[in-house]
C-alpha cells in the first residue's frame, strides 16, 4: 500500500470517528435534557443574580 493511500484511509477514518462522536455527544446532552430540563435555567438565573450582587 503507498503512502498515499494510507493517508488516505487514516483521514477517512478519522473523519468517521469524529461523526460518530458528534453523534455520542448529541445523543448524551439530549439525554440530560431530558433527564433535568429546570436545572439548566435555575443555574443561569443563579449566575445572573452572582453577577448583579457583585456589581
Amino acid at each position: 500500500m503507498g503512502p498515499e493511500i494510507h493517508y488516505q484511509l487514516i483521514v477517512n477514518r478519522v473523519a468517521e470517528l469524529r461523526e460518530e462522536a458528534s453523534d455520542h455527544r448529541r445523543a448524551r446532552q439530549a439525554t440530560q435534557g431530558r433527564k433535568s430540563p429546570e436545572r439548566g435555567s435555575q443555574r443561569r438565573l443563579r449566575a445572573a443574580f452572582g453577577k448583579l450582587r457583585t456589581s
